[in-house]
């Protein structure tokens, strides 16, 4: 099914992926690159996406609906216990709380997310039933876990041993100060991704055989971070944003930046005026440049974009952004795409 000529080996819980070597497999992304991809296709940020996206792939490929693909897809890294950055293993805010955020967009505009929320493992799954089961996009904080709970959701304690002690080791210091490209620095299989950094996000697009557009965002957030704060993943129009028209986008790093500009949006409004996913990335990535030149130097914040015809591309800030792509030819980590700076 797979082209593994560049990617070694992954498995749905991401557990081998075994002497990575970046310049064997890696792909780098020009404008004359971009391939149309043959449908369904689906797309993620960094390399936990890869085992997010065979797990998606399995539902793609019986001819499934993308909103299924995706939220199976992401799941994978909420529940893997050496992911940091997202899910259950999150590492907690500067007072030991771990804090989830997800939301979630189908083919039809149809929307649901959580902020905030503690206790309950998998907030992608939460925010799908708040978008089918609610009037409400958005549920915050406790009110988010009690309706997890009375949607049959159990409570668990989600700070792990392990980032219990991270946090611990983090408060001799309390220096809070995120680390660009965290996630790819320092995955390795049989280490956490992320683990000596203090975000990130995955975000996934898919597009099915009938041509349907979904995606999914989740998180822990910032590691560190003041109880209560929220960053773009659970925002629809930041840090996702579906137009079964145009195409979707998905975001990560810097979620301030990226809500302060609209950026999945803004990134799906550009391909809706003919910009190629790429182009639509980069100027979403040039105006968060533009306005705050000197803050974007020291800060990571990638966009992910695919369009209606299966064609992909992302742009960041800094260079190292990167993401997964699996589709009937191949499953690779495509990494160094194009950056600012």
């Amino acid at each position: 099914m797979y082209n593994r000529r560049k990617f070694i080996k992954s498995s749905a819980l991401g557990a081998s992926l075994a002497a990575i070597s970046t310049q064997s497999f890696a792909k780098v992304l020009t404008g004359a690159d971009v391939e149309r991809s043959a449908l369904p296709v689906v797309i993620s940020t960094w390399p936990f996406g890869v085992a997010a996206n065979e797990e998606a792939w399995k539902t793609l490929v019986k001819g499934g609906r993308a909103l299924d693909a995706v939220e199976a897809g992401v799941k994978i890294p909420e529940a893997d216990l050496k992911n940091h950055s997202v899910g259950k293993a999150g590492y907690p805010d500067r007072d030991g709380h771990v804090t989830l955020d997800a939301c979630i967009m189908d083919e039809q505009g149809n929307c649901g997310a959580v902020a905030g929320m503690e206790y309950i493992a998998h907030p992608i799954s939460v925010a799908r039933l708040v978008m089918e089961k609610t009037p409400h996009v958005l549920l915050v904080g406790d009110g988010a876990t009690q309706f997890a709970v009375e949607q049959g959701f159990k409570k668990e304690k989600l700070l792990t041993p392990e980032s219990e002690k991270a946090w611990h080791e983090w408060l001799k210091t309390a220096r809070y100060k995120p680390e660009i490209n965290s996630e790819t620095k320092t995955y390795d299989p049989n280490t956490a991704p992320g683990s000596k950094g203090n975000h990130d996000t995955i975000g996934m697009l898919a597009i099915d055989t009938k041509g349907n557009i979904s995606g999914a965002c989740t998180t822990s957030g910032m590691a560190w971070k003041i109880h209560g704060r929220v960053g773009d993943s659970p925002i629809i129009g930041a840090g996702l944003y579906v137009d079964n028209e145009v195409g979707g986008a998905t975001s990560t790093g810097v979620g301030e930046e990226v809500i302060r500009n609209v950026g999945s949006f803004l990134v799906v409004e550009l391909m809706r005026q003919g910009y190629s996913p790429e182009d639509a990335c980069k100027e979403a990535v040039k105006r968060i440049i533009r306005k705050k030149p000197q803050t974007a130097k020291e800060i990571q914040v990638g966009f992910l974009a695919i369009n209606k015809k299966g064609e992909y591309g992302a742009y960041a800030i800094q260079k190292g952004f990167s993401f997964a792509v699996c589709n009937a030819q191949k499953q690779d980590l495509i990494i160094d795409g194009k950056s600012f700076y």
